[in-house]
């Protein structure tokens, strides 16, 4: 039992050893799968590997750029074992590369699109492949589909797209050359992972210290700027907002005002009175008597939740009312606006002359 939990824990936090295992295991069905054949099935079997083994030489004619037997073989009663096939090898040699591709992006993050594409990919130009080789019309056919079509997805680094060419020359392998295709995706596993583990050309400390001073900088010297640091935030920030959080935000953004505007020097307010607020659910209360406060009081402070029992909490604020505001309008405009979230709204005390 800790044999395995132990097996399963390197296989998760191990990559090298979760892709050796990998392609072992490849191996080794192969080989089983090869000797409980019949020896009808292992005919089979080398007339289609054999067809996705063949390599033109010549390409003088047409016949001689496909090959006559490739040919018979793609476009006879073995095309679907052929296609078959090459999608097969195709997938089983991707699932390494995207596990790979996850590695190394699990500190920057990826998106769930490029790891499938990485698996996909391959498995459409492998049978792709092997559908227009036997036929120049079909090559050039599938040509202007592929020129008539648009990909609109773009990628948030240099290497993605690396992974993506990738996926793209592993599929074309396993449609025409399965030995090459094994071989390019072991050798490119190794490389990439050899690239993650030396953190090759990775930016010496001195230049990496510069860089982000001055990147610093640049953000200083942005928001120094009112005009754009406002507009930046409008564009990062605002558009993505709802309504709702909207008028919360122009609620704090109004008291906060306010209490910049306020001088230091000057003497507090001459009247604060306590208010208490027995509410079901904290953090959705206060988004909707906040609002309430901001119209009827001059400045409030406080609103730090205290339990009380039996699944309800008291927001306790200190506020000073606006002329022609009392209290009690006050505590009632509370009431009814912060249901169904506000049980009771009470002022109980008043502190200072």
């Amino acid at each position: 039992m800790s044999g395995q939990r132990t097996l399963r824990y390197t296989l998760a936090n191990n990559i090298v050893a979760r892709v050796v295992l990998y392609y072992v295991g490849l191996a080794a069905a192969a080989a089983v799968v090869w000797r409980v054949l019949p020896v009808g099935g292992r005919a089979v079997v080398r007339d289609t590997l054999g067809a996705l083994g063949s390599v033109p030489r010549d390409a003088g004619t047409v016949g001689e750029l496909f090959g006559p037997a490739g040919a018979a073989e793609a476009s006879g009663s073995s095309a679907p074992l052929v296609v078959g096939a090459a999608v097969l090898v195709a997938f089983a040699l991707a699932v390494p590369v995207a596990w790979t591709y996850m590695w190394t992006r699990r500190m920057k993050g990826y998106r769930q699109s490029v790891v499938h594409s990485l698996i996909l990919l391959p498995v459409v130009v492998a049978g792709v492949v092997v559908l227009v080789k036997s036929s120049i019309a079909l090559a050039f056919s599938l040509a202007g589909i592929v020129a008539a079509v648009r990909f609109r997805n773009t990628l948030d680094d240099s290497k993605d797209a690396v992974f993506i060419f990738f996926a793209t020359v592993l599929g074309l392998a396993a449609g025409v050359q399965i030995g090459a295709a094994v071989v390019m995706s072991m050798l490119f596993i190794a490389i990439v992972l050899t690239l993650w583990y030396s953190d090759f050309a990775r930016t010496p400390p001195g230049l990496e210290d510069a860089r982000a001073r001055r990147q610093l900088e640049r953000a200083v010297a942005i928001a120094n700027r009112t005009s754009e640091f406002v507009a930046r935030i409008a564009r990062e920030v605002l558009e993505a907002m709802a309504p709702a959080q909207l008028d919360a935000l122009a609620a704090r953004v109004r008291q906060r005002r306010s209490e910049s505007d306020e001088d230091d020097s000057q003497p507090p307010p001459p009247a604060e009175t306590r208010l208490l607020i027995i509410v079901s659910n904290p953090a959705a209360a206060k988004e909707l008597i906040e609002p309430v406060m901001e119209s009827h009081c001059k400045h409030w402070r406080g609103g730090a939740p205290h339990p009380v029992g039996d699944g309800t909490s008291v927001l306790e604020y200190h506020v000073s009312l606006r002329k022609r505001h009392s209290a009690t309008a006050l505590a009632a405009a509370l009431e009814k606006e912060g249901k169904p979230h506000t049980i009771r709204a009470e002022l109980v005390a008043t502190i200072g002359s």
